[in-house]
């Protein structure tokens, strides 16, 4: 069985998180496949700045909710019987898990367990997909990847928190979802970065904002090594879990999603391909803070993924840093960014075959 966008022509999709990093770039792939999208999210303004630019909120049901709103999440379920959820609403900035950890883990684990129940009571949902991340595996800094039968833990709130959305939704699919009524499926993606990311804390915007303002590039830990990916190859993996196992029950399972070795880096390295493509007299300095703890080398073993699907990524880590570059440029240049996400999202998909 191959996997096509087209899958997801007219078919309904309940997205949560829509608004944010990947759900916008998710948003504009599921609409150009014709997908009927219900977006459900806080709608916070730190969260939706590609969301307002990339020019899906009229082309989608664009509700605001909280997903630790059982009450709400069961309303908009019953009003528009979503046939696949892909639920992506969470808190992931693992510092801000240091300063606010109660409202992390009211959001990643009680969330997951209201989508989890809202897809319980609707009987139209036939594929449910939790995103989680690549952090919820207990962190031994070794140097092979984590595989899918690793134990679970991660150490700081924010991983944490996602280790025990995956066990939420392990039982939910032990305990309800047996009869394969629904086909449940989590997936654990490495660090991505791309066009349109403008969180705070994470190292590209931070090279973006950098270079816009003229200033050096501060790197508070050059040394620490992550599978780094452009946000299309998590998207479209996703995409492909959830349609594939709408259609066979029997790829529902949990799955990482990371990079080929060669492009898990060291932030340090990572930052030398940005100066390089961005150009000009840009540097950058290490600023090491020391910091809450956070992992110094994690990566993933992505086998399960790439011979249950045959897939592979469809770009390598310069070429994710190049299509970040040429974004943020054209951002800057007022290009029409809709324009810019269908074209880089029609490159990526030309790169696959």
């Amino acid at each position: 069985m191959k996997f096509d966008l087209s899958f997801y022509n007219n078919k309904k999709v309940l997205l949560t998180g829509h608004t944010g990093f990947k759900g916008s770039w998710m948003s504009v792939m599921l609409v150009n496949a014709g997908a009927k999208v219900i977006g459900y999210s806080t709608c916070s303004k730190s969260d939706t700045r590609l969301f307002d630019i990339c020019g899906t909120k009229d082309q989608i049901t664009h509700i605001k909710g909280d997903v630790r709103d059982l009450g709400h999440l069961l309303r908009v379920c019953r009003e528009y019987q979503p046939e696949i959820v892909i639920h992506m609403a969470a808190q992931p900035i693992v510092r801000d898990s240091y300063k606010d950890p109660v409202g992390t883990y009211s959001t990643n684990v009680m969330g997951t367990v209201n989508i989890c129940e809202a897809i319980r009571q609707t009987p139209s949902v036939k594929s449910f997909l939790n995103v989680t991340t690549d952090k919820v595996y207990e962190n031994k800094e070794w140097e092979w990847g984590y595989r899918e039968n690793e134990p679970l833990d991660g150490y700081d709130p924010y991983s944490n928190s996602k280790s025990c959305s995956e066990l939420v939704t392990h039982s939910y699919k032990s305990s309800f979802f047996i009869d394969n009524r629904v086909a449940v499926s989590t997936a654990r993606a490495g660090n991505v970065i791309g066009g349109g990311d403008f969180a705070h804390d994470r190292i590209i915007p931070d090279c973006v904002r950098a270079a816009i303002n003229g200033e050096d590039i501060v790197v508070r830990n050059p040394y620490s090594t992550r599978p780094y990916q452009h946000v299309l190859e998590p998207v479209y993996a996703y995409l492909m879990i959830a349609a594939m196992q709408y259609q066979d029950n029997n790829y529902a399972s949990w799955y990482n999603v990371g990079p080929d070795d060669s492009d898990c880096f060291q932030t340090g390295a990572l930052v030398d391909l940005f100066v390089k493509h961005w150009g000009g007299e840009l540097k950058w300095i290490n600023r090491y803070d020391g910091g809450p703890h956070e992992a110094n080398f994690l990566k993933l073993d992505c086998s399960k993924l790439k011979k249950t699907f045959g897939w592979k990524p469809h770009w390598n880590l310069d070429n994710a840093i190049e299509k970040t570059v040429e974004w943020s440029k054209a951002w800057l240049n007022g290009q029409d960014i809709r324009k810019v996400m269908n074209r880089q999202i029609d490159d990526f998909l030309e790169a696959g075959k």
